[in-house]
């Protein structure tokens, strides 16, 4: 009997609110060049979902959080979220003060504060994290 495995990448992305709006940036690259997407990248060798998520929103945005601020909203993982291959996400949310600045950096070609109640279309499976992200803030604790 042979075996086939399959090749998993593994990402974490963040949804950063400030006020009412979240944080978004324009991809700069294939797949979905051009359209809005949540913060996020690969995981590096080592280190945890939870640091890769504050490591990439700093890389792409220029916002600073500890990783210990950071909440899970959960783990993304349909076979089909990414056109290049199987991408498994653990998904994250914080919350920034109102004053916070971002700028574009590393893999984005251009930032945005969105409204939540105004995300629209976005890249991959993102409108639906963002969605879980909303649920998660109005849910009584």
């Amino acid at each position: 009997m042979s075996e086939t495995f399959e090749t998993i990448r593994y990402t974490a992305d963040v949804v950063c609110i400030r006020g009412g709006a979240v944080l978004l940036i324009e991809r700069g690259w294939p797949p979905h060049k051009g359209r809005l997407a949540l913060p996020g990248g690969h995981v590096d060798l080592g280190e945890t979902s939870r640091a890769a998520a504050a490591r990439e929103l700093l890389e792409e945005t220029g916002v600073r959080v500890d990783a210990d601020d950071l909440d899970l909203i959960g783990i993304y993982d349909a076979p089909d979220r990414d056109p290049r291959g199987r991408y498994v996400t653990a998904a994250y949310l914080v919350t920034v003060p109102d004053d916070t600045t971002a700028h574009a950096g590393d893999d984005a070609a251009a930032i945005r504060w969105v409204p939540l109640s105004d995300a629209g279309s976005l890249a991959f499976d993102h409108g639906e994290i963002v969605a879980a992200a909303q649920h998660r803030q109005s849910a009584p604790f």
